[in-house]
């Protein structure tokens, strides 16, 4: 279903200006994986694409696009380079947190002119190491350091995880901290994805206080308990659906740059070994081909009708007419395992242009050892353990529970409520 108003226009601008600096941010690639961050210049130049806008509210500027329209920026940008594809996804993909955040924190992120990703998040889950207490007026945050801060080291508000206790049990807060009161460790040291610059976040100080406005138990903003003020479909839609969709286009993104690279590059050379002197020529080099299809466009596919159906179900929701518990809740784990299986897809196609591009593919210069790195990494993110997924869904299409466990992508906020015995 489409957003509510005519973003066509603006997505297909969007899109060419991508295209348009691609070709910079493959040049920029190995410096900026050396420097294990994205120059301040590439940071500036996506944001003049309106990437950084794609999710942001409509009331403020933002483009407000569909999550299917958003699937395809975030696809375009990972074609040249997944760490910038990344940084997208994550720009786009967490608006859902300060937007469940309530109206005031809208307003703070959101109202001020910027350059960058307006929305980081960090340790949203319950093995946390930030801790809240609440004091009159706010709260006390300490400990930390909280990790894989994407985002952090540009966005002028990140939101961390904190576990809180008032007597009752723990609970999961997110509180919003400016960028002016965060530390950033130089601890980014990894096999793929190294320009996202996803570092460890420690507070300034021992301790912060934080406006009571700031810090919100997550499961008020999981379950968009709090007024935005945003009038948008997008901003009840899935959030689990919104932001494992983006996931997978990051993947496909990644996928289709690498095959577009092998083509370019194989044309004219030798199949060592063999008598073929061009390998696009070669046979064996047509079935390979023909598989990296297959799995490009088994993930494609899959996750376009997830973006939809999700777009679909805050359009339902907008009109006061949401989707049952039931439903919601089945959806958002087939996300979740749908989204890991795209990840595995993709990475195994690129692994097949790899192997099928000689020694001289391992040089750090060859995108397709980097697209082959990135795109493994994706498939280690915490949310994407196959095993786990497949056996939460398969326990839905059983009949049974999911597993019952904290944190982001928890799957207990779209059960419904048991039936209480008289």
């Amino acid at each position: 279903m489409s957003a509510t108003h005519d973003t066509s226009e603006k997505l297909a601008e969007v899109l060419e200006k991508v295209r348009t600096l691609g070709p910079t941010l493959r040049e920029r690639a190995l410096e900026a994986e050396r420097a294990g961050r994205h120059s301040d210049a590439t940071i500036a130049d996506l944001d003049a694409t309106g990437v950084f806008d794609i999710g942001s509210p409509a009331e403020f500027g933002g483009y407000e696009f569909s999550v299917r329209q958003q699937l395809d920026v975030v696809s375009e940008v990972a074609k040249w380079d997944g760490s910038c594809g990344w940084t997208v996804w994550v720009g786009a993909s967490t608006n859902w947190i300060p937007a469940g955040s309530g109206a005031r924190v809208v307003e703070e992120v959101y109202g001020p002119a910027w350059v960058g990703p307006r929305v980081s998040g960090s340790s949203h889950f319950p093995a946390s190491r930030g801790r809240a207490k609440r004091v009159d007026g706010g709260w006390i945050l300490s400990g930390g350091p909280w990790t894989f801060g994407s985002d952090a080291l540009w966005a002028p508000y990140t939101n961390l995880g904190c576990i809180a206790d008032d007597g009752e049990g723990p609970y999961l807060v997110g509180a919003q901290v400016p960028l002016d009161e965060l530390r950033f460790l130089d601890d980014w040291k990894v096999a793929g994805m190294r320009a996202t610059g996803s570092v460890s976040i420690k507070l300034a100080g021992d301790e912060l206080f934080v406006p009571e406005h700031r810090c919100v138990d997550f499961r008020d903003i999981t379950g968009a308990r709090l007024d935005s003020g945003l009038k948008g479909p997008i901003w009840q839609a899935p959030s689990l659906g919104w932001a494992f969709s983006l996931m997978a286009g990051m993947s496909i993104g990644i996928a289709q740059g690498a095959l577009e690279r092998f083509l370019e590059r194989s044309k004219g050379r030798p199949v060592r070994g063999t008598t073929y002197k061009n390998q696009l020529e070669a046979p064996l080099t047509h079935l390979m081909l023909a598989e990296v299809h297959s799995k490009l466009q088994s993930a494609t596919l899959m996750t376009r009708a997830n973006a939809e159906e999700t777009d679909r179900l805050g359009a339902l929701a907008a009109a006061g007419t949401p989707a049952d518990p039931e439903y919601l809740q089945k959806f958002s784990a087939r996300v979740l395992v749908e989204t890991a299986y795209a990840a595995k897809w993709c990475a195994e196609a690129i692994e097949l242009l790899q192997r099928n591009s000689g020694s001289t593919a391992i040089m750090e210069s060859e995108p397709i050892q980097r697209a082959w790195r990135d795109a493994r990494v994706i498939t280690l993110h915490g949310a994407l353990n196959l095993e786990a997924l497949s056996e939460n869904y398969g326990r839905l299409m059983a009949g049974s529970q999911p597993h019952n466990f904290a944190g982001i992508t928890t799957l207990d906020r779209f059960a419904p409520a048991p039936v209480k015995q008289g």
